[in-house]
């Protein structure tokens, strides 16, 4: 194929033009994947060459890889993800047969994001998608695509809901539509509405992944999506159904004894203890979660859990502990370029400041953290940020700042209202 590209003077991607990228066609040329027949022949028809130039005995595969591939999807199902990476090692190092080795990268790459290691499964990812789009595979096209939506969702990048929908509509354009992909990729769209804090539409399209699952009954994922819901209904105030599907995750969780995101759904439901006022339940979890997170060596996400642990200590009265998590938090979320966990923290250490009655502090963490979110362009955290700030600066008697800070919020959760008002108000004076 390289020979036929180079003989008729084109590029990677006048080659695929049209029909595959340029990375699709860089893994057929070097035998890392095998071209569909549409995709050979639309190769054939830009190099000028009959299909039979590019035909060759593709030999044989042998029982024991065939073996080995099916114990790694089984050890990434069951959740022995440690093995399942040493295992998908070695069957890419060993140079496994060019046709299993997208489902060999998209394997390991699972294992490596199930552990919260995005950086391993990135490009590994993106290998396994040029495969499957070259080979012309819907389904795992769709399923790679939703893979690197949850690595985007994971490393709060802000396109993780647009690649969410992309992997949703490939999948529904297939006939038939795959219930457990179209599951899978429903509770994927909703992961992203929680990061957004789109809070109904979390929970709407949770409840169409349970739906679609129907007789498919995966029970981590379940687990996760029980998480998910849960986090919605607390962020929405119904604390009692939050307390149910956290529940329902740990005990799952527990069963399948998946410490990662075991480690998550503690911390969630010690946050529901914690809005209810039961600060030795929260600890509890809490302290669970923390242990969790130190024995998995988990760091995507351990942020949000430090930042946990400071608004627990900091209403059990312990400011130098409570800093210590922040500041801890803050460090960790800055060197894994986590933003809104960045600005979050910042916030965390404003409060913490205010209960210590250091005003300049308060003023400066509140500045960064005020920005930061602003940057990102998170609307709701930032509304969230200029009404703890509006507060805090109401009760220190500055009313005129807290009115400024009240008026930012009213503005970033109403886009528009107040310059409409200024313009009718104008238009009175003008009519008067």
């Amino acid at each position: 194929m390289k020979q036929a590209r180079q003989e008729s003077g084109l590029s990677l991607a006048q080659v695929g033009k049209g029909h595959v990228t340029a990375p699709a066609i860089y893994l057929i040329e070097t035998g890392r994947t095998r071209p569909s027949l549409p995709t050979l022949e639309h190769i054939a028809h830009r190099t000028n060459k009959p299909v039979e130039f590019f035909l060759a005995d593709p030999g044989g595969t042998t029982d024991s890889s065939q073996a080995a591939l099916a114990e790694l999807e089984a050890m990434v199902g069951d959740g022995r993800f440690e093995q399942a990476i040493a295992l998908g090692r070695s069957l890419l190092e060993l140079g496994s047969s060019a046709h299993r080795l997208g489902r060999i990268r998209y394997l390991l790459a699972m294992a490596h994001l199930q552990l919260g290691q995005p950086e391993p499964a990135e490009g590994l990812l993106a290998e396994a998608r040029a495969h499957f789009e070259a080979i012309n595979d819907g389904v795992m096209l769709a399923e790679c695509l939703g893979a690197e939506a949850s690595l985007a969702y994971l490393t709060q990048r802000p396109d993780a809901l647009a690649i969410a929908e992309r992997a949703l509509a490939v999948c529904r354009s297939l006939k038939p539509i795959p219930s457990p992909t179209e599951a899978r990729l429903l509770a994927i769209v909703a992961g992203a509405h929680l990061t957004n804090q789109e809070w109904e539409k979390a929970i709407k399209f949770y409840e169409a992944a349970i739906e679609a699952a129907g007789s498919f009954f995966d029970l981590r994922k379940m687990a996760m999506m029980y998480s998910g819901l849960s986090a919605a209904y607390q962020e929405l105030g119904q604390i009692d159904t939050a307390s149910r599907f956290a529940t329902r995750s740990v005990a799952l969780l527990e069963a399948l004894r998946d410490r990662v995101s075991l480690a998550r759904s503690e911390n969630n439901l010690g946050l529901i203890h914690m809005a209810r006022g039961e600060l030795s339940e929260a600890r509890k979890h809490l302290d669970r979660s923390r242990e969790l997170s130190d024995e998995t060596d988990l760091q995507v996400g351990r942020s949000h859990m430090l930042l946990s642990l400071c608004e627990l200590c900091l209403q059990e009265g312990n400011i130098d502990q409570a800093r210590a998590f922040a500041q801890e938090a803050l460090e960790l979320a800055e060197r894994l370029h986590e933003g809104p966990n960045v600005a979050t923290a910042h916030m965390w250490l404003g409060r913490v400041a205010d209960k210590a009655g250091d005003h300049e502090t308060t003023d400066r963490e509140f500045a960064l953290a005020i920005h930061g979110l602003e940057q990102l362009g998170t609307h709701e955290r930032a509304l969230q940020g200029h009404g703890i700030y509006a507060e805090i600066l109401e009760r220190r008697g500055d009313v005129a700042r807290a009115y400024v800070h009240m008026k930012s919020a009213l503005q970033a959760s109403r886009p528009g209202l107040l310059q409409n008002k200024a313009d009718e108000d104008k238009k009175r004076a003008g009519t008067a």
